[in-house]
């Protein structure tokens, strides 16, 4: 069984007339006159739980929904308790009412007694607790929150901080991809691949090559414990094209490739993944040209000849002119 469920078969009343007072007729809700007095800030915490509460312009269904998606995304809530009962406190979101059980508010422990409880549920009205959601049960209308997951899920976080090092290999989820790189949920902590550490190729954007909920290996870069920030490489774990390059290419071969980038001195041609070669402007064609796109544009496919390879240096010399001068002397003279 999950943690959520050992908490909720740990903890929940044991039957339905129990969860039902709980729910509705707590002891002490939020006009009860035994609750402790406020000062104005607590007031006013209080109030706009209530009345945000009472003002939710939303249908069942669609209250039921939000606080489903609340669970599986592991959202936390900042909510005012705005009552108690014997069992717990009680809470106010989206139009629903929320129960926490007393097993799961930091401030109270097992060792309390019953008059010890009461005061400590008694002065949490109107205070703000960061809340997770444990339980959705439309049908009983159960909407259980705890505290204590919090904490539990900063442990968690902390244990994989602890534990985790530069030049590990983990495995983790796609939570979120952005222009700049994805996130990766490595079990209780996230770390960012950046763009340039998905592939040794070009990417453009990261849902190129990945998607959200997919399980990746991933290389750990960098830990920044202080930060809680992780820096995390797929690209590493994948063979480097360039430590093998002179193995695979020689001076003169012809090879075919597409024009990946132009620039005023020249153009890039990717020869395979994570291999990219440089035409210089001279090597574009024969005669002087005004600039590179005048010969060939991104996206072009083309063939060139390999004037140099240096795999220390990253360095691949190609060549579009020379290919055209030897095509142009196989043509018969009676065709020119």
């Amino acid at each position: 069984m999950d943690q959520r469920g050992e908490w909720i078969s740990a903890h929940a009343p044991p039957d339905e007339g129990y969860w039902e007072a709980l729910l509705r007729d707590g002891e002490h809700g939020p006009a009860a006159p035994t609750i402790a007095p406020w000062d104005g800030e607590q007031e006013d915490v209080f109030l706009e739980a209530v009345e945000s509460s009472a003002n939710a312009q939303l249908d069942d269904q669609t209250r039921w929904e939000h606080a489903r998606r609340a669970l599986e995304q592991g959202e936390v809530l900042t909510l005012a308790i705005v009552g108690y009962n014997r069992g717990g406190a009680l809470v106010a979101w989206n139009g629903l009412e929320g129960f926490i059980p007393t097993s799961h508010l930091v401030s109270l422990d097992a060792s309390s007694n019953e008059q010890e409880r009461h005061e400590i549920l008694r002065n949490l009205v109107g205070h703000q607790l960061h809340l997770k959601v444990i339980e959705v049960e439309p049908e009983q209308e159960r909407f259980v929150l705890s505290e204590r997951a919090i904490q539990h899920d900063k442990a968690c976080r902390q244990e994989v901080l602890d534990s985790i090092c530069p030049g590990d290999v983990r495995t983790g989820r796609v939570t979120s991809l952005c222009s700049f790189g994805a996130f990766i949920d490595l079990g209780g902590i996230e770390g960012l691949i950046h763009v340039s550490e998905l592939g040794w190729g070009r990417i453009e954007h990261p849902q190129d090559v990945l998607e959200t909920n997919q399980m990746v290996d991933v290389y750990v870069l960098n830990v920044d414990r202080e930060q809680e920030r992780v820096g995390l490489s797929i690209k590493r774990l994948l063979p480097d094209p360039w430590q093998s390059v002179e193995e695979r290419y020689r001076a003169g071969q012809i090879v075919e490739g597409i024009i990946t980038h132009v620039v005023n001195f020249g153009a890039f041609a990717q020869i395979e993944e994570g291999l990219e070669g440089l035409i210089h402007v001279s090597e574009l064609e024969e005669g002087p040209i005004h600039h590179p796109r005048d010969v060939v544009r991104e996206g072009d496919r083309v063939t060139a000849r390999v004037l140099n390879v240096d795999g220390q240096r990253r360095r691949l010399g190609l060549s579009l002119r020379q290919v055209r001068r030897v095509n142009q002397s196989e043509i018969p003279n009676d065709q020119t």
